[in-house]
């Protein structure tokens, strides 16, 4: 094939068929990536059988590599796997949508009525269900990811780095694919460059690997995407900067968020520890509970949950909109942001899809995103102890001795009612099996519940 050769022109799945698809499974996407990735698993190989286990499994291998949201760039993969460059636009835009314009409303309603007695009684209902639904992705990705005690190690090391040592975030990514990659080629069995469930090749798919939309790399092809993307990316904060003013929190915010989009690797999750961390302590743009409720209203809608930083800026914005009307500044910061997070996932995806077919079988890539992976189930951990600390206990002790920093909570000063709803959430999760979205709407039942009681929440 040509290395400009478009896609067949007479695809075996239509290009509408396929967008009716991805709008439905876009509805269904709750419950963080695990779940979305699982949606996408079980309609595209297992039910329509458009794609092949092997190949749905490379795709979700390199989506795992790139910072950002890996089950929105695995849909824009499998979109453009199928249908070329507008199949993977389609597929990742429809993947953004529904949970962009529901996050856009919940983030108005929040400032609108979060100070009433109601709003902030399911709000405190929410936010320890979230502290239970970490524990569980925390459970979740080990037991899928640390299959050895040298990536048990690399957990709790990252965990150590950023709990402890305050290691910047980038560096702990790095630095675990590096021993991934370097621990493979010593103790093969210990980092093991692919997963277990490559065995299983799933259903037969009805569209072979030949019938698949691929083009192989050019330097023609990848400068076309790249000066795309970057304009893309990059117009908006430059024109926001110019009428706005390089110290607004509309540049600032464009800015942060652009670079986040490029630095935070291993999913939402860790995504929001590294997020967490810089939009409440370095620019102060909403309060550490204010991030935790942010995390639930993610929760309860489609999407990604890194769409949580739309709340985010819509706070900021909203409290510092400068010359502009506070509402129309929230929500000209959401876009923004919103903007600036997802073009560079479309940018890695349609960038890099054609090397990485011709990369399918490498071992030590795939051992790099074994490190990786080892290192996000520390990542989460810590975003975990920080969404505890701030949201079952009143009273923070700081430690910073011997070179360590740590948040840790004052035991004397617990939230009763948060914790007794985040035992609830705990047996709902683990021991019921309740779906994430009905027990967020137990705790915030519960939340209510206790709020019209008058206890304190």
């Amino acid at each position: 094939m040509h290395p400009d050769a478009p896609a067949p022109t007479t695809p075996v799945v239509p290009f509408r068929t396929a967008v009716r698809a991805w709008a439905l499974i876009s509805l269904q996407t709750f419950g963080g990536p695990a779940g979305q990735i699982a949606v996408m698993q079980r309609t595209l190989v297992e039910e329509k059988r458009w794609i092949g286990q092997r190949r749905f499994l490379h795709a979700m291998n390199y989506s795992m590599l790139l910072p950002g949201p890996e089950a929105q760039q695995l849909a824009t993969y499998v979109g453009w796997l199928m249908h070329g460059t507008r199949g993977g636009l389609v597929a990742g835009g429809l993947f953004v949508l529904p949970g962009a314009v529901a996050l856009l409303v919940l983030s108005a309603v929040y400032v609108a009525w979060g100070d009433t007695t109601a709003v902030t009684a399911v709000f405190a209902g929410l936010a320890p269900a979230v502290v239970a639904i970490v524990v569980q992705a925390v459970t979740r990705v080990g037991k899928r990811a640390l299959t050895s005690r040298v990536l048990l190690g690399i957990a709790v090391a990252a965990f150590a780095a950023l709990a402890l040592f305050a290691v910047p975030f980038p560096v702990v990514v790095a630095l675990a694919g590096v021993a991934g990659w370097t621990l493979h080629r010593w103790r093969p069995a210990a980092v093991p460059d692919k997963p277990a469930q490559d065995a299983d090749d799933g259903p037969a798919p009805l569209i072979s690997d030949d019938e698949l939309h691929t083009e192989q790399p050019s330097a023609r092809r990848t400068l076309r995407v790249l000066v795309v993307g970057l304009v893309a990316w990059g117009v908006p904060i430059a024109a926001v900067a110019l009428l706005t003013g390089a110290g607004s929190v509309f540049t600032e915010q464009g800015l942060f968020f652009s670079g986040a989009a490029v630095v935070t690797f291993g999913g939402a999750y860790a995504v929001l520890a590294y997020v967490a961390q810089q939009a409440v302590g370095v620019y102060g743009w909403l309060a550490p509970g204010e991030m935790v409720r942010g995390l639930a209203l993610a929760e309860t809608t489609p999407g990604p949950l890194i769409m949580v930083v739309q709340f985010v800026a819509f706070l900021g914005a909203y409290r510092d909109p400068g010359s502009l009307d506070p509402w129309a500044a929230a929500v000209l910061a959401s876009l923004l942001v919103t903007w600036v997070t997802f073009v560079p996932s479309f940018l890695f995806v349609l960038l890099g899809a054609p090397y990485m077919e011709r990369l399918r079988g490498n071992r030590s890539l795939s051992a790099a995103l074994t490190g990786i992976t080892a290192a996000v189930v520390g990542v989460i951990a810590n975003l975990g102890l920080y969404f505890a600390v701030h949201t079952l206990f009143t009273g923070v002790v700081a430690v910073d001795r011997w070179g360590l920093s740590l948040e840790l909570p004052d035991l004397g000063t617990p939230r009763w009612v948060a914790l007794a709803i985040a035992c609830v959430a705990a047996v709902l999760l683990f021991r019921l099996r309740w779906s994430v979205l009905r027990t967020l709407g137990v705790c915030a039942v519960l939340g209510l519940a206790a709020g019209l009681a008058g206890l304190p929440v």
